[in-house]
């Protein structure tokens, strides 16, 4: 919840210094500030100001740790921690990384197994809804996202678009699946331009090529 900017001013951050130190994308913590989920003042310009404490909270949480009383140090403890979420092994190369945002668990099982035996090398990693797949994207910085139009929490339509708002997912591509047929999709043709669309029932036959064109540029996958 947004309020009015406090005397301790200086104890918070601007919406890009929290998704830093939150490993997150800027997005993402601007829909925790609407939610309520973290602490946020207006300056008279109109900007978001976040608090550090409600940021070191929210990291603390999520580390499943006690809040640390030394802003410093919870920031110094995330960062390396986001550093080795993201950062292979020496000498090992990065697996490309692809993100599904999916709330039906079967096509979850069908897309994860249709993946996992054609495309061993990604590392791929599945959200159940659309807050949480914004979420993962900013910590994943995936490099192809397979993403559900309706989705619980967010549409994927408002996600897509949100995504692209983000100099971050320049290098991301886009694949779509879904069980709407063209004329159900046509509200959502402002976020499905330029991007592939594979309907459900024929992902095992449609998904596998264009997912091996989208991770064409990151190298062999198998």
């Amino acid at each position: 919840m947004t309020q009015s900017l406090p005397a301790d001013a200086a104890e918070t951050y601007t919406t890009l210094e929290a998704a830093h130190h939150m490993g997150l994308a800027v997005r993402s913590v601007q829909l925790m500030v609407d939610r309520g989920e973290l602490t946020a003042w207006k300056t008279p310009g109109g900007h978001r100001r976040i608090s550090r404490e409600s940021v070191h909270r929210w990291i603390s949480q999520k580390r499943g740790e006690q809040p640390v009383a030394d802003g410093r140090e919870a920031e110094t403890s995330h960062r390396a921690q986001s550093t080795a979420w993201t950062r292979p092994p020496d000498g090992a190369p990065r697996k490309p990384t692809v993100l599904l945002i999916e709330d039906s668990v079967h096509y979850q099982n069908l897309l994860r197994l249709v993946i996992t035996q054609q495309f061993p090398e990604v590392d791929l990693h599945v959200a159940a809804d659309g807050i949480s797949g914004l979420v993962l994207a900013g910590r994943l910085d995936p490099a192809v996202l397979i993403v559900d139009i309706l989705l619980p929490g967010i549409d994927g339509a408002a996600l897509i678009t949100g995504l692209r708002t983000q100099a971050q997912f320049d290098h991301s591509r886009l694949i779509v699946v879904t069980s709407l047929d063209a004329a159900q999709r046509e509200p959502y043709a402002f976020a499905l331009k330029g991007v592939p669309v594979v309907p459900k029932a024929d992902v095992v036959t449609a998904l596998p090529p264009l997912l091996q064109e989208a991770l064409a540029p990151h190298g062999p996958t198998a």
